[in-house]
């Protein structure tokens, strides 16, 4: 996002280029990483068997800090030409290990040469041999936008809309305005501010976000919902599975945010997929060992999409990671800034 800082000053430059050089196991499949795949298109079961610690009041502990920054640069959709793969080639995992070992190394070039740019920024993550975090449909592309889908997303506006004009806040989409990088795409990586964080109460499940500093509530109590009240990023309720999984159910969404964001690689340009109030979301927070989580999400919108679709991402537990500030666009000057700017261009300021 154009408004943005990036608060993390301090990631290591020779940490960041080892972890872009280097090639991590996922959960459950620590092989898939180090050899191809004999099957590219096997999508590997969720190891269900783990029994993690419990709290105090009897449910499973999943609290800690579960920063996503080692999944940025994996893809939300894979390409068409890699169809149903779920794995990547060892060509082409050769080349992201390529590409995160470049991007890794800008950052000390900066440094270097005594300037401030994207090497500063962008926070490359830890190469895997996945395609991209969707994994239904088959194909690990979005579905379709319906007829209504795509006349609202043809209404919509945002900075990241080529020839965009600015004449009110309307103009820009809710993260421009540091509202809210909406759900599910709040959970998914970005160039920085990849922390998560759980806690738990009794009858109450917290994540904590890095981005936009947004905090989602679960009861998991058994808690009902404000009726006729819609939300940024809806109203979610949990349970718990199979002793180890954390299951959520999120709707009464106000239709002003967005499921997808362009701040995810792989995502659809323009940031200006639409969301109804019909949108519902369903995760799971699979705990498979002591430092590892199965997140799988699969989210529907009957007015929006043609279909449902499902992502799977493999969180690592990094208790050492800490949370920085998040400071959008301080002094709330931008997007007057914008605004000013562009009717100026335009010719219009002394008209008014």
């Amino acid at each position: 996002m154009v408004f943005e800082r990036r608060a993390r000053s301090g990631v290591s430059p020779a940490w960041l280029a080892m972890l872009a050089g280097c090639a991590l196991a996922f959960s459950g499949v620590p092989s898939a990483v180090r050899a191809q795949a004999p099957d590219l298109t096997a999508i590997p079961a969720v190891p269900r068997d783990y029994k993690p610690a419990k709290t105090a009041w009897g449910e499973p502990d999943l609290r800690g800090t579960w920063p996503i920054d080692h999944l940025n640069f994996t893809p939300l959709q894979r390409t068409a030409e890699q169809g149903n793969r779920y794995w990547l080639t060892d060509e082409e995992f050769a080349a992201r290990q390529q590409t995160l070992a470049t991007r890794g190394q800008a950052y000390d070039k900066e440094i270097q040469g005594e300037t401030l740019g994207q090497g500063h920024w962008v926070e490359p993550g830890t190469a895997n041999r996945r395609t991209s975090f969707l994994i239904d449909p088959p194909n690990g592309r979005l579905p379709e936008l319906t007829e209504e889908g795509k006349r609202r997303q043809a209404t919509k506006h945002s900075s990241y809309i080529a020839g965009q004009t600015y004449d009110w806040v309307t103009d820009f989409d809710t993260w421009d305005r540091c509202i809210t990088r909406g759900l599910p795409a709040s959970m998914f990586p970005f160039n920085y501010n990849n922390g998560i964080r759980l806690f738990q109460a009794p009858g109450l499940v917290a994540v904590q976000m890095e981005m936009v500093h947004e905090v989602r509530l679960i009861p998991t109590d058994g808690s009902g919902l404000a009726e006729g009240v819609g939300f940024w990023i809806g109203q979610s309720r949990g349970h718990w599975e199979n002793g180890n999984t954390l299951v959520v159910e999120t709707d009464h969404f106000n239709a002003l945010g967005a499921p997808v964001n362009v701040g995810t690689w792989g995502s659809p340009p323009g940031n200006n997929t639409p969301q109804s109030t019909e949108a519902k979301l369903t995760e799971r927070f699979i705990m498979t060992g002591p430092d590892t989580i199965v997140y799988e999400a699969t989210y529907s919108d009957p007015v929006v999409f043609t279909a449902p679709w499902t992502v799977r991402l493999d969180w690592r537990r990094n208790d050492a990671y800490n949370l920085f500030e998040y400071a959008c666009h301080e002094g709330n000057v931008q997007i007057r800034g914008y605004i000013t700017s562009s009717r100026a261009a335009r010719g219009l300021l002394n008209r008014e």
